[in-house]
């Protein structure tokens, strides 16, 4: 795929049926688009690529100040070979933040999935990286919020059908990311499907983001001031399988090249259940449920669905925060229903 074949889609042409129509294809037939008119310019994303790229210029001792082992909640920075996707450790590094919150106390978590909860770590290398991202987190939620509320109405049913699951605001989860230059392409980040309801991603210059189309893997070049988009299982469970999560990958840059990129991920609120939207028949005729993968169940409800992802992919955070009691009994409990993969010795999710 190149950028003529990935469908381009224009925000500001979604008030209209013909692009509400063109909206839907890309949404249930490829899964990925690009996103132009939405209000973040080129210059704009350039700048946050830039402030990045000098996170990740900080000391070691610096960016190990904010390591996510230090938090429960699976926030900060990420060294190489820390995550883990399909099974395999991916060649990045990144920064990790999320909706900046309060922390529950031990006797408030009642669910596992609360622990997620709590404040960013920011460092004080830095003192300006806290007010900028947060700003272009508040920007691209509501880019998601408007897209996601379109998408609704693409589907026939009310564009606000899905509001009560992301209340006063949305759960978000964005990543400042590096990708090292490799002697040779390796893993970057596995295949996978993203686990919300939509994925916005900033990229540089730099190429290296595959889509899964039937059997093969083909390239999403950028577009200077496009957003790429790609549909989440929330959406997919939501719409019974009509919209599509698909499967992307990165692959390492090589050649002395370096890849940066911002992903930002858009989610109902950790308490809430996805519910099935009752589609026209038309589309309801065409909607033949989620897919299904045996090894990593969709779950309707948000926090575990979330929290399976990151327990998952971060198994050294996962080790030190939730394998005592009485968090491990309440994994149990939440989890009992599913497919095991060992988390640590005595804890399996």
């Amino acid at each position: 795929m190149n950028a003529a074949t990935l469908p381009i889609i224009s925000l500001t042409s979604l008030d209209s049926d013909e692009g509400l129509a063109h909206l839907l294809q890309a949404a249930s037939e490829v899964g990925f688009f690009y996103l132009v008119d939405h209000g973040l310019s080129h210059d704009a994303q350039q700048g946050y690529l830039a402030l990045s790229k000098a996170f990740f210029q900080l000391s070691t001792k610096e960016k190990q100040s904010v390591d996510m082992i230090h938090s429960p909640h699976f926030r900060g920075y990420n060294a190489m070979g820390n995550e883990m996707t399909a099974g395999r450790f991916d060649a990045r590094e990144q920064f990790d933040w999320m909706n900046e919150e309060l922390a529950l106390s031990a006797e408030q978590v009642r669910y596992p999935w609360q622990k997620l909860i709590g404040p960013n770590l920011w460092p004080s290398a830095m003192p300006k990286l806290k007010p900028t991202l947060t700003k272009l987190q508040t920007k691209l939620s509501d880019i998601t919020v408007e897209l996601l509320q379109k998408l609704c109405e693409s589907l026939g049913v009310d564009g606000h059908a899905l509001d009560h699951t992301i209340g006063a605001q949305p759960y978000t989860h964005a990543k400042l990311i590096r990708y090292p230059a490799q002697q040779s392409p390796q893993q970057g980040v596995g295949a996978h499907k993203d686990p919300g309801y939509l994925t916005l991603v900033m990229q540089d210059s730099q190429s290296g983001l595959k889509v899964e189309r039937g059997n093969e893997w083909v390239d999403v070049a950028p577009i200077p001031g496009a957003l790429v988009v790609n549909i989440g299982e929330l959406l997919e469970l939501a719409s019974n399988g009509f919209l599509k999560a698909t499967n992307h990958k990165v692959e390492s840059p090589t050649q002395g090249s370096e890849r940066y990129s911002i992903a930002f991920f858009m989610a109902a609120q950790l308490s809430a259940t996805v519910p099935v939207l009752s589609l026209p028949p038309e589309l309801k005729s065409r909607a033949l449920g989620p897919s299904v993968d045996p090894s990593n169940p969709l779950l309707t409800d948000v926090g575990n669905n979330v929290l399976k992802g990151r327990l998952r992919s971060h198994p050294h955070v996962t080790r030190k925060h939730y394998c005592d009691e009485p968090l491990r009994h309440l994994l149990e409990k939440s989890f009992a229903h599913m497919p095991t993969a060992d988390i640590c010795d005595e804890c399996r999710v």
